[in-house]
């Protein structure tokens, strides 16, 4: 059974100020880099104690994961997550969702931009021998927690006190209990074309109404209306993941979307979620153009110990 206790911060609130971060290692001296990691999962924890000490009112969160080809290439003898895999470029009759490159995934948010600044500044000076940053997404909690495109979010995920048992491993991989699996992805929006729809065309669309957030019965929804596109169920039981999707924006360039992530307890859980998304041609993706996805594993505290004493590259 799993302990919420050993988890990283994958099951917790979205924050209000976000930075999500991507890296790629350098692949140029393994032995070098295995030390620059293990340091890092070793005095990350600590940076984050101190944090929390110094900022307690924050709600500081942090998760740091690896993905398929850094977990190969760092710990080539160790035992691996058993659905951890590379992610591959998902296609579909209209739209496909790219796979893109990235060895370490940073998620950190909080209250306030400051403690998301420090926390990064300092996981950066630990990171950056080795590491090149392939993407850096600031995002942020929009106007009553909506999304960006002026739907409540967050209204079909699970309640907080259920929300564990959907992101954290149990003891079907015992080997990595506490773990998690996260998909990230970017979404760009076509703002434009999303404003220029009447009210009722964006309810049809996302399956809900507007102001109030209730349901729209069925038979008044889209038949690619978000929620009928991402709502998945197998043998007839819903299947849920944890969603901290936040909008991101540099509104004078006309430039602005969504930062997706799903932390799963299974990896093919959100995979069946997003092939389905594709079968039925979400009705998102007919004015997104899709920037990014990875998968990345979300270690426990433990294992994050466990590499720190470099146990996992003997």
């Amino acid at each position: 059974m799993f302990n919420a206790n050993l988890a990283q911060d994958v099951w917790k609130d979205p924050g209000k100020n976000v930075s999500f971060i991507v890296l790629a290692l350098n692949h140029q001296d393994l032995a070098d880099e295995q030390e620059h990691i293990a340091t890092f999962a070793d005095m990350s924890q600590s940076i984050i104690r101190s944090m929390r000490i110094r900022n307690p009112e924050s709600g500081l969160q942090v998760a740091i994961g690896f993905s398929n080809k850094a977990w190969d290439y760092l710990f080539p003898n160790a035992k691996k997550p058993k659905e951890l895999e590379t992610y591959q470029t998902l296609t579909g009759a209209e739209y496909s969702m790219p796979a893109s490159d990235g060895d370490i995934f940073l998620h950190i948010r909080a209250s306030e931009e400051a403690v998301v600044y420090e926390i990064v500044r300092q996981f950066m000076k630990l990171l950056s021998p080795v590491t090149t940053v392939i993407d850096e997404t600031k995002g942020f909690r929009y106007l009553e927690g909506r999304a960006i495109i002026g739907f409540i979010d967050g209204t079909e995920a699970p309640a907080i006190e259920d929300a564990a048992d959907y992101a954290i491993i149990g003891d079907e991989d015992p080997d990595f209990e506490n773990g998690s699996y996260a998909f990230a992805q970017k979404w760009q929006h076509d703002m434009a074309f999303w404003e220029k729809l009447s009210v009722e065309h964006q309810e049809k669309a996302v399956g809900r109404h507007k102001f109030d957030d209730m349901e729209l019965d069925d038979e008044d929804k889209l038949e690619n209306a978000h929620n009928v596109a991402s709502k998945l169920e197998i043998d007839g039981e819903e299947q849920k993941i944890i969603r901290m999707n936040v909008p991101f924006s540099d509104p004078a360039l006309d430039y602005t979307g969504t930062y997706f992530i799903g932390y799963a307890r299974h990896w093919q859980v959100t995979k069946q979620m997003l092939v389905q998304m594709l079968e039925k041609s979400d009705f998102l993706l007919t004015f997104s153009t899709l920037l990014s996805g990875q998968l990345f594993f979300i270690p426990s505290r433990d294992t994050l110990a466990d590499i720190a004493d470099g146990n996992f590259f003997d």
